[in-house]
This record gives C-alpha cells, sequence and structure tokens, in this order.
C-alpha cells in the first residue's frame, strides 16, 4: 500500500498543499518549526482518525480559521485507488469518509490503511508511566485485529462506568455490590480476551524485535521485553473480589489489564535505568521497526513507515544504514523528516532507490530535484 497523492487544507501551520508522492521514499527537509511533523500529522490522521500529538481535533484547526481537511489517494496491490478524507470544522463533530462514505464508528477505520510511526516523541515508551506501554500494545493490536479493538473499548467503558460509581459509593458513603457486579462481569468477560491476545502477540513479536535490535545497535547486547499482569496468576473475577475493599478505599480499581505492563531490560537491567541514550534509541527504532515487520506478516501488505527526526544522535554510518535497510524490497512507503538537506542529499547520492525530497518552510512545501 502508498500513498500516491496527500491534499491539507488549514492543518496547524500548512494553509494548503497538494503533494504527489513517490512510492518508496519521501523526505520533508526544513527548519525546526517549519512545519514537517504536521506533515507527517497529517497522514498518520488517516490511518487512525487522529493526531499523532494532540488528542484534541479542533485544536489542529489552522489559527484564525474555520476547518482543517486532509485527503488522501491510496493504491494496493495495482487495485483501484481508495480516497480516505478528514474533515474537522470549528464546533461539529468529526467528518471522517473512506470512498466517499461516512463511518458511523471511526472504530470501523482502524487497520485499513496500517501506519507505524517512530518520532522522538517516542522515547516516553521508556521514560513515562505505564499507561503509555499499554497504548503502544494497543494500537499495534487493534491494526490487524478488530476483535481485541472491540473488546477493549467494551472493557474501557465498563471500567469507566465502575470506578465512577465507586467514586459516588465513597461519596455517598453508601455500597451496593449488585450495582457493581453489573460492570464486573463486563471486565471479567473482556478482561481475559485482550490478555490471551497481549500475551500471544508478544510472543511472536519479541524475537522480531531482537533481530531489529541486532541490525540497528550493531552489536549482541542482551535485550528483552518482559509482559507484566496481574492475569498471569490470577483470574480477573478473582482480582476483583480480592481487592474489592481496595477498589473502595482507593475509589477506583486497582487491578486487572488496565494496570498491565512492559519491562524493557538491556543485559538483564532496566532500559530506563541503566540504558544509554544511544541505547534507548536504538531500543525504540527496533520495536517500530518489529511493528513494522510484525504488522505485514500479519496483514499481507506493508504498512506506511513515518521517521519524524529520528537521525539525530545516530552517527552517519547508522544513518545510512538505517535508510538502506528501509529501502530494500522488505519496506514500502517511507516518509522522512530532517532538518540537514546535505545529509539527505548525502544518503541518496549514490543510490538508485525511489525518492523525493521536499523543502518545508513556514508550512509552505515544495517539491525539489532529485540529487
Amino acid at each position: 500500500m502508498y500513498l500516491q497523492k496527500l491534499q491539507i487544507n488549514l492543518f496547524k501551520n500548512c494553509e494548503n498543499a497538494d503533494l504527489f508522492l513517490s512510492e518508496k521514499i519521501n523526505c520533508f527537509v526544513g527548519n525546526n518549526g517549519a512545519g514537517k511533523t504536521n506533515i507527517l500529522d497529517a497522514i498518520y490522521y488517516l490511518s487512525f482518525c487522529k493526531s499523532y500529538f494532540n488528542a484534541i481535533d479542533q485544536q489542529n484547526i489552522r489559527h484564525g480559521e474555520d476547518f482543517f481537511g486532509i485527503h488522501g489517494v491510496y493504491y494496493r496491490n495495482q487495485s483501484e485507488p481508495d480516497f480516505v478524507s478528514c474533515v474537522q470544522k470549528k464546533n461539529q463533530k468529526k467528518s471522517f469518509k473512506f470512498n466517499k462514505k461516512e463511518y458511523n464508528r471511526l472504530a470501523d477505520h482502524i487497520g485499513k490503511i496500517p501506519l507505524v510511526m517512530i518520532s522522538p516523541y517516542d522515547r516516553d515508551l521508556i521514560n513515562e508511566g505505564s499507561d503509555i506501554r499499554r497504548k503502544f500494545i494497543d494500537g499495534v493490536i487493534s491494526q490487524f485485529d478488530p476483535i481485541y479493538l472491540d473488546e477493549l473499548l467494551i472493557f474501557n467503558k465498563a471500567l469507566l462506568q465502575r470506578n465512577t460509581l465507586l467514586k459516588q459509593f465513597a461519596e455517598s458513603r453508601y455500597f451496593d455490590a449488585e450495582l457493581l457486579s453489573v460492570w464486573d462481569e463486563q471486565l471479567i468477560r473482556s478482561g481475559p480476551v485482550i490478555f490471551e491476545k497481549r500475551r500471544t502477540f508478544l510472543k511472536e513479536f519479541t524475537p522480531l524485535f531482537v533481530h531489529y535490535y541486532g541490525v540497528v545497535s550493531r552489536n549482541s547486547e542482551v535485550v528483552e521485553i518482559h509482559y507484566e499482569s496481574a492475569l498471569h496468576l490470577n483470574s480477573m473475577k478473582e482480582l476483583l473480589s480480592q481487592n474489592i475493599e481496595n477498589d473502595r478505599l482507593a475509589r477506583y480499581t486497582t487491578s486487572g489489564i488496565h494496570k498491565d505492563d512492559l519491562l524493557f531490560l538491556i543485559k538483564n537491567f532496566p532500559l530506563k535505568k541503566f540504558g544509554s541514550q544511544g541505547q534507548q534509541k536504538s531500543f525504540i527504532i527496533a520495536i517500530k521497526l518489529a511493528q513494522f515487520d510484525f504488522t505485514q506478516k500479519v496483514m499481507g501488505f506493508k504498512p506506511i513507515l513515518l521517521f519524524d527526526d529520528i537521525f539525530d544522535k545516530l552517527d552517519d554510518n547508522r544513518v545510512a544504514q538505517l535508510v538502506e535497510l528501509v529501502g530494500n524490497d522488505n519496506f514500502g512507503q517511507v516518509f522522512i523528516t530532517d532538518t540537514q538537506r546535505k545529509r539527505i542529499e548525502l544518503l541518496f547520492h549514490d543510490s538508485n532507490i525511489q525518492h523525493k525530497i521536499f523543502d518545508v518552510s513556514s508550512g509552505i512545501i515544495s517539491e525539489s530535484k532529485p540529487v
């Protein structure tokens, strides 16, 4: 699958852009703040119906304007084109269309255009709380497993209702176990499904990650990903029963698959505490390349790959190796942002990889001649 044409209107700092893209590698070059990342975010929108960076859609409308629009034309396996469109008007519901038909549920679009994004913000996977790592694994699995996404939506809705009740019970000094059990039943049904799918995914995903870490880092450091979950030892029903008093005191559900985490290890030590900046960056890139590989194998075609300003702090040899890796036939369409035009030109100077280079300045995008 590849994005042939991208049209952007009044999105963030971009007033208008009409881009015809390379099937292989597309580079966007400009200073910090020029709007390069906004282009990748527009492409991300067309896959996930939301921004990678800002969950409030209306804040992505260009300052002083009333709406934004993002439109893409996609091709897959020489088939007829697919048209994807996202329009957000001020104070209105977001409109998202696939081949001119509007979705009733945005969740129904997830997985139609698989995409992997690598960004400097991904360091939060290592440094921030467990919710970031759960969102990552949920996002990966949801792209190829609609049942998982549906069960996750059911679980999260039930969890919100249960937590609301626990808070109300505490404030009113009243407790109704029967009323709480209505939501317990949904958690007990959906929780194990989510747990088993996460466990199965990580069993298959981790060897791919270890392989790509070796490729990216050029060394034999032992790296691991451990899945931490209370459901390894207890059922969801047992957890809810055992922790009911804790839940009443805390005013929220204290145990379950919504507390799962991923433990990242390097040489048997936590990466967050003992990994260097270079090791942490290699770890993240390897995770995302493994995500690409896994998604491709499950879905039968290549996801789109976005590299947002990831060359910083990588030496020139490693950058060249990475570009050569994603330029081979195992990878499909790739989008790259960088602040250094000279670096991009040198990368492709003696290469036969199909590519286009675009200059970005104050939200204005113009194609330059390939070197």
